[in-house]
């Protein structure tokens, strides 16, 4: 039973690594295109905003995740019923949010496609829209997989 719940905390543990990677990339090119005087600058604000959010949550969800598995490990233990009904109580507004969280990704997806497309001949709008395609879609990503990672989850929760 522990080996389901170690098995997606350290996926958890993993992609937030990544979320942080990515967030710092987004960064060092934002910086980049800031220095070089690029006319693909306006990428750099759509890059920085989820940058901030992909650190946030990315360092939150790392650094509690080792607490938080020790505690669920020994509720586990020694109180399945309680583990049971503390973890569905938790992953209700995890999995509602993973809905939000998409609808707003690809509603920003669909914002930058319209931005490349109508305003192409601008080059701070076009760059801001490539720029929203490219951290909507790396975000819609890692939230897909994160979803499932928390369906399975939840069916072993539901199991146990």
């Amino acid at each position: 039973m522990e080996d389901h719940l170690s098995t997606y905390f350290t996926a958890e543990k993993q992609e937030a690594m990544l979320f942080m990677a990515v967030g710092v990339a987004a960064l060092v090119v934002s910086f980049y295109l800031f220095k070089a005087d690029s006319t693909y600058k306006g990428m750099m604000y759509p890059l920085i905003v989820v940058a901030v959010i992909q650190l946030v949550v990315g360092s939150t969800v790392y650094f509690r995740t080792d607490r938080q598995v020790a505690a669920l490990e020994k509720l586990l233990k020694y109180d399945p019923a309680a583990y049971k009904a503390e973890e569905l109580q938790r992953m209700e507004p995890v999995m509602k949010n993973f809905r939000v969280y998409k609808s707003i990704e690809i509603i920003l997806l669909a914002i930058g496609m319209a931005l490349t497309f109508a305003l192409r001949k601008n080059n701070l709008w076009y760059s801001v829209g490539i720029g929203l395609i490219v951290q909507s879609s790396l975000m819609l990503i890692l939230d897909l997989f994160a979803e499932r990672r928390a369906h399975d989850y939840l069916k072993f929760v539901v199991g146990s």
